[in-house]
């Protein structure tokens, strides 16, 4: 049994998603699984690093799966490249250890949000931005980010309310700059909950419009997901790296 590791981009638009569900066939993994199973003649299930939501994207996701095909990893990639869709898109394909896990074993990820912050028209990116007219203070959301930094309960942050799993990540870096009329959101951390991202940057947005004190920020650490922010489209995010 071989353990293949493919290395992922993706314009999830039409998508519900990264994971399969059921039967669905419109989620990024549901359509690998197809089209890996009909290349290498066997059933074949994925591992992603994590779960994007529907309608976000990637530039580095990372997935595993075991074939007992022989077929030759330039040939699966070339085949892969052949078959699927133009919004899905693989880098690499390699025989990896078969201790190697894509969720397992990654150390951090790395997610960035785009907002266009600007009443002009944003046409050709609209797709993979949140466009928002009202002007941002980005000093007061630089002042926001930085009380994140660190290991805290994020269970304010998490939408899935059934999960009783630890709500306790880490942030590695987040930082929030301004080129011309967009402002991007980067963040590092050791893993991310259920829309974490999208909520955290919905609290940043509101501290860039004033509607809450930066310095509250802390306060939100164990506390109840009603007492975050709003949770933002997901056009805006993207997964731009897994470090293992």
């Amino acid at each position: 049994m071989r353990n293949i590791r493919l290395d992922i981009c993706y314009d999830g638009t039409r998508y519900k998603g990264w994971q399969r569900l059921g039967s669905a066939e419109n989620t990024v993994q549901g359509k690998l699984e197809q089209i890996l199973s009909r290349i290498l003649d066997e059933e074949i299930e994925i591992s992603g690093s994590g779960r994007t939501d529907a309608g976000a994207h990637a530039k580095g996701q990372v997935a595993n799966f075991h074939t007992v095909s022989k077929m030759p990893c330039p040939d699966i990639l070339s085949a892969l490249r052949r078959y699927l869709p133009e919004d899905i898109g693989i880098y690499s394909c390699k025989e990896v250890s078969d201790r190697f896990h894509a969720r397992l074993n990654a150390r951090s990820k790395t997610y960035v949000y785009r907002i266009w912050n600007s009443e002009k028209p944003c046409v050709f990116d609209r797709r993979f931005v949140y466009t928002l007219p009202e002007m941002l203070d980005l000093e007061k959301m630089q002042q926001a980010a930085r009380l994140f930094l660190g290991q805290h309960d994020f269970s304010a942050f998490n939408a899935n309310k059934k999960m009783k799993k630890s709500t306790v990540r880490r942030i590695d870096s987040l930082e929030v700059c301004r080129k011309e009329n967009e402002i991007c959101i980067t963040v590092t951390g050791d893993g991310f909950l259920y829309n974490m991202v999208r909520i955290i940057v919905g609290t940043l947005i509101e501290v860039g419009l004033s509607q809450r004190d930066a310095e509250t920020v802390s306060a939100l650490f164990g506390a109840k997901r009603e007492e975050a922010g709003h949770l933002v489209p997901a056009r805006g995010l993207c997964l731009m790296e897994v470090t293992y």
